[in-house]
């Protein structure tokens, strides 16, 4: 694998605009544990491990259990996810792989129940970000391994 095209350094004003999307997303009405969820997962399906390092790390930092994370990816089967993460993993796979596929009124009318109508807003950029995320890590080839969390640093 390449070192990578360092984006940021290029696109100075894109990276200041999905760091301004991160900002709103530290305050909005998702959990941070919730949303950690969400981009391990979506990082998951969409094969990017910068991502799943950080987010994994990130989550591990922020005290959630490897159970959870190394079952995120069975978390139908797996008992020990509420109602409302199944709910938002729901959504993250639902809109993480909606390419020509219509979104089934009753997946979005299960993922409505268990959240606000502000949540839902927050959870939906929540995991819009994450996947544009996931596609410039993977475009420009960002390698995983370096990341480490805020509270290590």
């Amino acid at each position: 694998m390449s070192e990578g095209i360092q984006f940021g350094r290029l696109a100075p004003g894109a990276l200041k605009g999905m760091q301004a999307i991160g900002s709103y997303l530290a305050t909005s009405s998702i959990e941070h544990s919730l949303r950690l969820l969400v981009e391990v997962r979506a990082s998951q399906l969409n094969g990017c491990a910068y991502c799943l390092d950080m987010h994994t790390k990130d989550a591990r930092a922020a005290g959630e259990t490897g159970q959870r994370l190394y079952t995120v990816a069975a978390w139908r089967e797996a008992p020990f996810f509420t109602e409302r993460e199944r709910a938002a993993l729901l959504w993250t796979e639902t809109l993480t792989q909606l390419a020509g596929h219509p979104i089934p009124a009753e997946i979005r009318a299960k993922v409505r129940t268990a959240f606000t109508e502000q949540e839902f807003v927050d959870l939906t950029v929540a995991i819009s970000t994450i996947n544009a995320w996931n596609c410039l890590m993977l475009a420009f080839e960002t390698p995983a391994g370096s990341y480490k969390p805020e509270l290590a640093r």
